[in-house]
C-alpha cells in the first residue's frame, strides 16, 4: 500500500511542469477593428478618475467618513482585466476597490451612496467604501483585512471548479498584501488543486507607505507563485491595451484547465495610501513625473487622436457625459437618505 501511494505520489510530481515567466503579449495598435474597444476603455478609465476625484473632494468635506483609498493613477488594471473576461466570472479585490466596482457594471450612484452611508447604498449604507458587494455583478466585496481576500478568490476558483460552470476567478491584492502568509497558503492550494484563479497584484510600489525593495526580498512579484508551478507574468499596469492582451493570454491558460496564473500589473498610485496619508516617503515631483509621462488616461487618449479614428470633439464629449454621471451620483448620494436605525438588525444572519 505504501509502495502504491509513493507511486502515485511521484507520478503527480513529475505530471507538473516547472514554472516559466510568459512573456506579456503586445499591445495592439489601435485599428478600425479595435477603436470602439479603446474608446470604451477611454470611457470607463475617465469615470473611475472622475468618480474618485469626487469621492476625494466629498470626504474633504465630511460627507464622506472612515477609511477612504483611492484608485487614481490604477485605472488601466481593472478596465484592462475587466474586458477580458465573460459575464459569470467572479471578482473580487481589496478595501482600494471603488474602481473594480465601476468596471464591472456597479452603477456609480449606488457606489457614492454607500461612500457616504446611505440607504440608497448597494450594502444599504452599512458597509462604506471598503465593504460593498453586488452579487448580480459577481463582485464579492472589498475586504479590510490586508490579503484576506486572496484566499477567498481561491475559494471562489474552487467552487467554479466543483461546479463545472466553467467560470474563473479574479483574485486582485496588492505589492504589500502579496507577503501576507494566507496569500501563499492560497496559492498553494490553487496550484495543487488546478483552480481556474487568476492572481493579479496591483504593484502600486508603496504598499501602505514602504517602498517595494524596502519591504520585499523578491522585488519581481511575478516570480512568486514559481516554487509551485504557477507562471508568472510582468505587465505595464499603465497601459490598458497592454494589460487587455495580457488578461486575454491569462483567461485563456485559466479558463482551459491548466490552473493559476499570476499577473504583476506594475501601476503607481497617486494619492496617499488613504485620505489621511500625506505620502511624504517619496517626492511630489516623483508623482508629477509619472503623471507626465506614464499616465494611462493621457497614453490612451494620445494614441486615439494618433489613430486618426476619433478628435478631440469626440473625446470632450465623453468627458461632459462622464462628469454629468458623476455629478448626478453625488447628488443622489447626498439626497438619499440615511438608514433607518431598524437596518441594524437585518442583513447578519441567513436560516439555513
Amino acid at each position: 500500500m505504501a509502495k502504491a501511494a509513493k507511486s502515485k505520489a511521484t507520478s503527480s510530481k513529475a505530471s507538473k511542469s516547472p514554472a516559466r515567466k510568459r512573456k506579456a503579449a503586445e499591445p495592439p495598435d489601435i485599428s478600425k477593428d479595435n477603436i470602439d474597444d479603446a474608446l470604451g476603455f477611454y470611457r470607463q478609465m475617465l469615470l473611475i478618475r472622475r468618480f474618485e476625484e469626487k469621492a476625494g473632494q466629498m470626504y474633504g468635506m465630511g460627507l464622506i467618513g472612515g477609511f477612504c483609498h483611492l484608485y487614481i493613477g490604477q485605472e488601466a488594471v481593472v478596465v484592462g482585466m475587466q474586458a477580458a473576461i465573460d459575464e459569470g466570472d467572479t471578482q473580487l479585490t481589496s478595501y482600494r476597490d471603488h474602481g473594480h466596482m465601476l468596471a464591472c457594471g456597479m452603477e456609480a450612484r449606488g457606489v457614492m451612496a454607500e461612500l457616504t452611508g446611505r440607504i440608497g447604498g448597494y450594502s444599504k449604507g452599512k458597509g462604506g467604501s471598503m465593504h460593498m458587494f453586488s452579487r448580480e455583478k459577481n463582485f464579492f466585496g472589498g475586504h479590510g483585512i490586508v490579503g484576506a481576500q486572496v484566499p477567498i478568490g481561491a475559494g471562489l476558483a474552487f467552487a467554479h471548479k466543483y461546479r463545472g460552470n466553467g467560470r474563473i476567478s479574479l483574485t486582485y491584492f496588492g505589492d504589500g498584501s502579496s507577503n501576507q502568509g494566507q496569500v501563499y497558503e492560497s496559492f498553494n492550494m490553487a496550484a495543487l488543486w488546478q483552480l481556474p484563479v487568476i492572481f493579479i497584484i496591483e504593484n502600486n510600489q508603496y504598499a501602505m507607505g514602504t517602498s517595494l525593495g524596502r519591504g520585499s526580498a523578491q522585488t519581481e512579484l511575478y516570480r512568486r507563485g514559481a516554487s509551485i508551478g504557477i507562471e508568472g507574468i510582468q505587465v505595464d499596469g499603465m497601459d490598458v491595451l497592454a494589460v487587455k492582451a495580457a488578461s486575454d493570454e491569462a483567461v485563456r491558460h485559466v479558463r482551459a484547465g491548466k490552473g493559476p496564473i499570476l499577473m504583476e500589473m506594475k501601476t503607481y498610485r497617486y494619492r496617499g495610501h488613504s485620505m489621511s496619508d500625506p505620502a511624504k516617503y517619496r517626492t511630489k515631483e516623483e508623482v508629477q513625473r509619472v503623471r507626465a509621462e506614464r499616465d494611462p488616461i493621457d497614453q490612451l487618449r494620445e494614441k486615439l487622436l494618433k489613430s486618426g479614428l476619433t478628435d478631440e470633439a469626440a473625446l470632450k464629449t465623453v468627458d461632459r457625459e462622464v462628469k454629468d454621471i458623476v455629478t448626478d451620483a453625488a447628488e443622489f448620494a447626498q439626497n438619499s437618505p440615511e438608514p433607518d436605525p431598524s437596518e441594524l438588525y437585518t442583513d447578519i444572519l441567513m436560516e439555513a
